[in-house]
This record gives structure tokens, C-alpha cells and sequence, in this order.
């Protein structure tokens, strides 16, 4: 039987902080490679898409608008009216593996990922907001380099 885990007694929770930058950082990197190799705007990033990106303009419309999603506010995601918001949206794809881990977003589409152009997010709002940002063809331009 699996016992709780005490974020507060774990003595190696410097090791765990590591092992969850690396994970972010690989996961960052490969979808760089991805979308500098194939338009963004031809593929699908998990079979949920659909669902996700209609999901997403139902709870965010002011997502319809590819300026919105072309930069994000950080502030305003990070809100005590954003995190609900986010938190409602993110509970519906539970099902989806992995949807709530931690990952990295990037601020503006048009700039490559760095450390002024990147912010923490959960794995479902990288989906929603990346593949807002391929629907739109906002990140076309990296595979065109």
C-alpha cells in the first residue's frame, strides 16, 4: 500500500525539483524539433485536439482571437479569476495521461523558447494554448527557418 507523500518531510526535494526541470526542458526541446520540421498547422498534437481547442473557446472566448493566443498574459492566467478559470478547464481532460503535469509554455508564439519568453503551465493548458496557436498557423513560421 502506498503511503502519502509529505512534500514538507522529503529530504531529496532538490533532487525531485531537478528531475522535474529536466523532464520539462526535454519535453520543451521536443516539441521545438517538431514544429521546426513540420508545419505546425498540418498536425495533430494528441488525439484529443478537437475536443481540447473547442473545449478551450467554449471556456476562453477570447481565445477565438489569434492575437490572444499569439501572447498570453502570464499575469492573467496566474490570477485569483484565472486559476479558476484554468482549473475548471484543466478537470475536464482528466483522462487525458500526464494533464496536469507540470510543463513549459511559451509567452509569445512569435520567439523561440527562452527564459524571458517562457512561464509554467500544466500539460492540458500547453495543449490548448499550443494547438490554438498551430490552428491559427502562428507557429508556421518556425519550420520555415
Amino acid at each position: 500500500m502506498a503511503t502519502k507523500f509529505d512534500a514538507e518531510k522529503a529530504e531529496n526535494l532538490e533532487d525531485i525539483e531537478k528531475q522535474f526541470a529536466v523532464k520539462a526542458v526535454k519535453q520543451a526541446e521536443t516539441y521545438w524539433t517538431l514544429i521546426s520540421t513540420v508545419k505546425a498547422s498540418t498536425f495533430k498534437l494528441t488525439k484529443h485536439d478537437d475536443d481540447i481547442f473547442e473545449t478551450l473557446l467554449e471556456d476562453f472566448p477570447e481565445f477565438k482571437e489569434p492575437k490572444n493566443v499569439a501572447e498570453i498574459s502570464e499575469e492573467e492566467m496566474k490570477s485569483p479569476k484565472g486559476k479558476t478559470r484554468w482549473r475548471e478547464f484543466c478537470e475536464k481532460f482528466k483522462e487525458i495521461d500526464d494533464y496536469n503535469f507540470g510543463t513549459l509554455l511559451r509567452i509569445k508564439a512569435d520567439e523561440e523558447y527562452s527564459q524571458d519568453n517562457t512561464i509554467f503551465a500544466v500539460r492540458i493548458q500547453f495543449y490548448a494554448i499550443e494547438i490554438a496557436r498551430n490552428r491559427y498557423g502562428l507557429n508556421d513560421w518556425v519550420s520555415s527557418q
